[in-house]
């Protein structure tokens, strides 16, 4: 499970013909399956394989990552706040304001069983497997990108794939620097939970 071979074909297989299959239109439960299989098996790896421990460690800087995480949440909230606007104004905190306590529903399912998950398998597994793989680690940092992008490719929304590929540059760096899947787990679920809050959320799945 080590090998430079195997750990080809596994990237391959979960992170290019997984999410790609998601396109192509078959049984909902047959792609519920693989997704699961394909979590399970990383889960697996990073526990059994990679003796990753599921800790929250002591030496967190937060006050660091909370600042800079309000300064980016900021400068998303004012751009995104000003594109529903002149788009769709309708949608501008409709959910929120219409709706509250749905609102806060979704935002706990969706930070707690989408954002943790995907977190582990892009950030916490695909750094653990594939760092060493890459001798340029800006390149590394842009190929998580572009295949957390991918990952979101059956919106069928150049916008959703554009949004999501910042946020998969954001979140790379965050754990670059970090190392800690709980600080990129809370920067990405507060970015999502505004892209819901601020009327964006039908693009990205979530129920109006």
């Amino acid at each position: 499970m080590k090998s430079i071979n195997y750990k080809i074909i596994e990237f391959v297989i979960i992170f290019l013909i997984i999410p790609i299959s998601f396109v192509v239109p078959y049984s909902p439960w047959l792609k519920l399956s693989f997704g699961l299989l394909g979590f399970l098996y990383v889960i697996y790896v990073l526990l059994r394989v990679e003796q990753l421990k599921f800790k929250v460690s002591k030496t967190i800087k937060w006050k660091p990552f909370w600042k800079i995480t309000v300064i980016k949440l900021g400068v998303i909230a004012s751009l995104t706040t000003l594109f529903v606007w002149i788009t769709d104004s309708e949608s501008l905190f409709t959910v929120l304001l219409n709706k509250p306590l749905k609102w806060l529903i979704l935002l706990f399912i969706y930070s707690v069983f989408s954002v943790y998950p995907q977190e582990l398998l892009y950030r916490a597994f695909f750094f653990k497997r594939y760092q060493s793989l890459f001798k340029n680690k800006s390149l590394f940092l842009l190929v998580n990108a572009i295949l957390f992008a991918l990952a979101h490719l059956f919106f069928g929304s150049v916008l959703v794939l554009v949004i999501t590929f910042i946020g998969g540059l954001l979140f790379a760096f965050t754990f670059k620097k970090t190392q800690s899947t709980l600080l990129v787990s809370i920067e990405h679920a507060i970015y999502g939970c505004w892209l819901f809050t601020v009327g964006m959320g039908s693009m990205l799945g979530f129920p109006s």
